[in-house]
């Protein structure tokens, strides 16, 4: 599946929206998440990480649970620095959620579906603003 580009991913067979889940670093991050058409979930994430580990899943289910509607991009803070940098990344995992190539949530450390569910749609609703 590509990182970035127009549309969102269906199945070739009955044309349901697929998840859309890719890596993204500090070179395509603007292409990935700031220009995507497409709502997108960023997980800032290390492996070395336990709780990113275990927010992991969460992630991948809500995607699942979103098909259509959002893009989970993860971007491995060991390996995108500016990214790090450029959004004050000061622990990890940091999810923050992009639209129209602003960032309009930030949620940092690991949570269950329960927190993080209403979190994400609350972000994807037209009532949030982008963060300061």
């Amino acid at each position: 599946m590509p990182s970035a580009g127009a549309g969102k991913p269906v199945c070739g067979k009955c044309g349901k929206p697929l998840p859309w889940i890719v890596d993204a670093g500090d070179p395509d991050f603007r292409e990935v998440v700031e220009a995507s058409t497409t709502p997108v979930l960023v997980d800032v994430w290390a492996p070395w990480c336990g709780p990113c580990r275990m927010v992991s899943p969460v992630l991948e289910k809500l995607a699942a649970e979103k098909a259509g509607e959002v893009k989970l991009v993860k971007i491995n803070a060991d390996e995108a620095p500016e990214v790090s940098r450029r959004f004050d990344i000061r622990s990890i995992p940091t999810l923050m959620v992009f639209r129209s190539g602003e960032a309009v949530a930030t949620h940092t450390g690991a949570a269950p579906a329960t927190v993080l569910r209403p979190w994400l749609e609350d972000a994807l609703s037209n009532n949030s603003r982008p963060v300061p």
